[in-house]
């Protein structure tokens, strides 16, 4: 038997993630009992951990790449062993298993660096969120690599309406070409407000997400974004997991991301 917490949101990633981790559990021949917290609180997670121990887990697995979340984990002495997805966290009983986030940050940047654009904004996430930090420090080390220095961000919540918002204040922003978002909802809220405001895509602005919804490439323009492997992270999970549990130590790699190039990114105008 293992606990599986996740969060109650509507977030793609955590909720493919959930999912795949399920999956995978089942094919190893593991009992799942999950537990989906409605807030990201202290009390929210200890009552989940607490809950997960009176049933008899043996391992738990944490998708919820939150601060809080990592404290809480931090602050176990002892209990089960915990597999952490998309965390920044390394000890004895914990293993963290996730993708490269740094790295598809990066490798979004890069490519509108390539396609000639300097004026490149950043929608983040909400940089409590391990995933929003990583992805900010992608793209910033990208900029200072190519020797553009990077204009402050814009912070969003994940939400479409948050990356709306964004993109209006782009609209104000004559001179930015490019827009990198931290994932596809924010995108599609940012396709809107340029839409709304008569500037095109790419010809006017470039936009590019992170994660690969299932409908980015039906989006009007189809989607440039980056791609993140949800089952292979979560086979990844329940091997680390039992690896833990035989008193092992799994390896600290993380899985590669992947460009997927679409028409929602094009060259600047000369």
């Amino acid at each position: 038997m293992i606990g599986i917490i996740g969060t109650a949101g509507a977030e793609f990633g955590p909720v493919s993630i959930h999912r795949s981790v399920e999956e995978a559990a089942r094919d190893a021949g593991f009992l799942a009992s999950s537990v989906n917290l409605t807030e990201m609180s202290r009390e929210a997670l200890d009552g989940a951990v607490e809950h997960l121990m009176t049933v008899g887990v043996e391992g738990m697995v944490m998708i919820a790449a939150h601060d809080a979340a990592l404290e809480i984990v931090r602050a176990q002495r002892s209990g089960p062993p915990f597999v952490v997805v998309e965390g920044q966290l390394d000890r004895g009983n914990t293993a963290v298993v996730g993708v490269d986030q740094v790295a598809g940050a990066r490798a979004a940047t890069e490519h509108l660096l390539h396609l000639g654009h300097r004026e490149i904004v950043h929608v983040s996430g909400p940089l409590d969120w391990t995933e929003a930090r990583s992805r900010l420090q992608g793209w910033r080390s990208a900029m200072h690599d190519a020797g553009v220095r990077p204009a402050e961000p814009i912070l969003g919540d994940w939400s479409s309406r948050s990356g709306f918002a964004a993109g209006r204040a782009v609209c104000e922003m004559p001179a930015v070409t490019a827009v990198f978002t931290a994932n596809d909802q924010m995108a599609i809220g940012v396709l809107r407000a340029l839409h709304e405001a008569g500037r095109y895509v790419p010809e006017d602005v470039s936009v590019i997400g992170f994660d690969d919804i299932p409908e980015a490439e039906f989006l009007i323009p189809p989607l440039t974004t980056v791609r993140q492997d949800f089952a292979a992270v979560g086979m990844r999970a329940i091997e680390a997991l039992g690896m833990l549990m035989n008193g092992q130590k799994p390896a600290a790699d993380l899985l590669e991301p992947s460009l997927v190039v679409r028409a929602s990114t094009g060259p600047p105008r000369s």
